[in-house]
């Protein structure tokens, strides 16, 4: 969905847009842990589905990548798909 992100702000600052554009409700299906990786697997009520992956070192995470099909958020938020994704 975009580049690499480096600090509090620059996350803070996607969720704020992110969210000011979309309605959603994420409901956690299963959290898994082994050692300093978490993996989380979320769903929508709409039936979107989606996880995420997070590499956690004091505290704080040092990596994550998450997963969901955006095509579809797109069309349930009623939202444009940017040309980008089509080709």
């Amino acid at each position: 969905m975009t580049a690499p992100l480096h600090g509090r702000e620059a996350i803070v600052n996607l969720f704020r847009i992110e969210c000011a554009r979309a309605t959603m409700v994420c409901e956690v299906e299963q959290i898994l842990e082994d050692g300093e990786w978490a993996v989380l697997e979320w769903r929508d009520p709409l039936g979107l589905r989606g996880c995420g992956f997070f590499r956690v070192r004091d505290g704080r995470i040092v990596f994550q990548r998450g997963y969901f099909d955006q095509l579809c958020f797109f069309r349930q938020q009623g939202l444009a798909v940017p040309d980008r994704y089509l080709g």
